[in-house]
């Protein structure tokens, strides 16, 4: 069978969710069980895996299934914890007191604390204390839900310490090399050719020092791209979202979206370069945080208080907006309670997420001690694992035990929080237990007596072999793609690093733009991904809308893998074709489209 063969095949799981779940809307819990069920067949009958990986793959799935619903519950529970505290009245007023204009409030909360906990934790974590969050201070949960994918994109490439390029890019290229040249002697590549098409002296690098130099690049090209992310969160919420469906309102709030774009972006790329790629979105997230709440206080480019722009009343509201969770208006039963002590519970999930992520620090290693492993499963390759004490699940339920006595809780009420975060957890398990699954299946088809690639390294052979030198214009969607699919930046770089990195020298270009490019699209990835939207739907109750989420953010999806490789093709054809290039024609088309319609929402007023 031709490789375009398989890749078409290998695309009809992916086909099955954007046809019933995208386009004919139907809830994630039909839509992925059919997509599921073509993943087995291709790979039994067309890939011919053995029905003993295919049951390990699964089974895996369902292992990390488990996780993610943990994960969601300590979410939740956390939210409800603080809602029966009275602490989300106290932060929802906090909000006010600094601007009560919705617009400003989702690019603090979303773009900015969602980046220093992607910082911090990863693995979908900012959804899981943003999104509720936003929906405690008065956001629809699908506004909210939108808002928390976008903006997984960015920090992505740096989330929990640096894991998808320390682990992703890094595992992905070759096995713990020690340096450049052991890495170029492994793998089969000539020293002097790739010393002449990287054209840096880094045949004395060490390995570390090489990942760093792949990190700055990664964090260049998102510092370019995400400039434009806060404005895009703005936009989409007041056009789907506002009384009057328009973009212009959320654009009237562009130079704060920029500024705030930048505090975060500015310190981010520093940190890449000087640090590496541990620290740029904690940095990042942190001090923009800092520099954008300061300046909100004072006003600084926020619009007068007669322009301050609000959702409608709720019972106008969209029901298709609205989830399981209602947030009520609950007091503290002495009155409200102060500031610090209703932040305190966030504050202290941001801190153990730091400490138990930072690798020079010995508190992750102890936590991961308790490993749990079902190894080998069914004969295969394939193992399960996980560290419960290190899954932030685990810090979410421990921050709200803390919150329970911090605030002086009723039994009662706690009760209650748990009563209702276990049973909102329960909406989300059938659309996930197929989809992880899935993707599993998915990944995991190589081996089989046919002799194919695994799926994902088929369909990106046929895309490769049909665009040549045009790839980078090409690279940041196929990381994209391995990141809807998979859930993780980390795992769409194990996948796809060193095949990126191969096509790169073939076509004669510096190899490590190409393996930047697919960091930033696997992060771009996140935005689209299946399992992302049904874990941050579930955490705010907004079951079986998965699809009109991802309808949603399927252009900011579009822009951020487009933007990257039409400015990495830019790079790594300069030499040979110029400043006036396909990318560099892409990027300015794309920067002059942003002015125009910048520029022209200025020019009109909602009516």
């Amino acid at each position: 069978m031709s490789i375009g063969a398989q890749a078409l095949l290998s695309l009809l799981p992916i086909a099955a969710v954007a046809v019933f779940l995208v386009i004919l809307r139907w809830p994630a819990s039909r839509a992925m069980p059919i997509s599921y069920l073509i993943a087995v067949a291709l790979s039994l009958f067309v890939w011919k895996v053995s029905p003993a990986q295919v049951a390990a793959a699964s089974a895996n799935g369902i292992v990390i299934t488990g996780t993610l619903l943990y994960i969601i519950f300590g979410a939740i529970l956390l939210l409800n914890t603080l809602q029966e505290s009275g602490a989300l009245r106290t932060i929802r007023q906090g909000f006010t007191d600094i601007t009560p204009d919705r617009r400003i409030q989702v690019i603090i909360i979303a773009w900015l604390f969602g980046s220093f906990i992607e910082g911090a934790a990863g693995f979908g974590t900012p959804a899981a204390v943003a999104v509720p969050l936003l929906v405690g201070l008065g956001f629809p949960g699908m506004a909210a839900v939108v808002a928390g994918m976008i903006i997984q994109s960015t920090p992505v490439s740096f989330g929990a310490a640096g894991t998808p390029i320390l682990l992703g890019v890094n595992k992905g290229l070759t096995a713990n090399p020690s340096t450049f040249e052991a890495f170029a002697n492994t793998a089969g590549y000539n020293l002097d050719q790739l010393q002449g098409l990287i054209g840096e002296s880094v045949q004395g690098y060490s390995w570390d020092q090489f990942l760093m130099l792949i990190g700055a690049k990664v964090a260049l090209l998102h510092a370019i791209t995400g400039t434009l992310i806060p404005m895009f969160v703005v936009a989409l919420m007041t056009r789907f979202f506002g009384k009057n469906r328009s973009f212009a309102e959320g654009l009237r709030v562009w130079k704060f979206a920029l500024f705030a774009a930048l505090s975060m972006t500015v310190p981010y790329v520093i940190v890449a370069w000087t640090l590496g790629p541990e620290f740029p979105s904690i940095f990042g997230g942190l001090i923009g945080l800092a520099v954008v709440v300061t300046a909100a206080k004072k006003r600084f480019l926020i619009p007068p208080k007669d322009e301050t722009w609000d959702f409608a009343q709720k019972s106008a509201w969209n029901p298709e907006w609205t989830g399981l969770i209602t947030i009520k208006d609950v007091g503290h039963p002495s009155g409200n309670l102060g500031m610090v002590k209703a932040w305190t519970p966030y504050i202290l999930v941001a801190l153990f997420l730091v400490l138990s992520r930072v690798r020079a620090l010995p508190i992750g290693g102890w936590l991961k001690a308790w490993n749990v492993q079902i190894a080998n499963m069914f004969g295969t390759e394939i193992s399960a694992s996980f560290q419960p004490l290190y899954l932030p699940g685990t810090i979410f339920i421990v921050v709200s035990l803390i919150t329970f006595v911090l605030h002086q809780m009723d039994a009662t009420a706690y009760k209650r929080a748990c009563w209702n975060s276990a049973r909102t957890m329960v909406g989300a398990s059938v659309a996930l237990i197929f989809t992880v699954p899935m993707v599993q299946v998915f990944i995991n088809s190589q081996g089989g007596l046919a002799g194919f690639e695994r799926m994902p390294i088929a369909l990106a052979e046929a895309v490769a072999n049909l665009t040549g030198s045009a790839w980078p214009l090409f690279a940041p969607f196929i990381g994209g793609f391995g990141a809807a699919v998979a859930g993780s930046n980390t795992v769409s770089n194990l996948t796809f690093s060193l095949f990126q990195f191969d096509v790169g020298v073939r076509i004669g270009v510096d190899p490590t733009w190409i393996v930047a490019l697919q960091a930033v699209g696997g992060a771009a990835g996140n935005v689209i991904c299946v399992h992302n939207v049904v874990a941050a739907s579930a955490v705010v109750g907004l079951v079986g809308k998965e699809g009109a989420v991802i309808r949603k953010t399927l252009l900011p999806f579009f822009y951020y893998a487009l933007l990257p490789g039409a400015i990495g093709y830019s790079i790594v054809w300069y030499s040979q074709k110029g400043i006036i290039n396909a990318g560099s024609c892409i990027a300015l088309l794309i920067a002059a489209g942003a002015i125009y319609i910048i520029s022209s929402s200025q020019k009109r007023r909602a009516p």
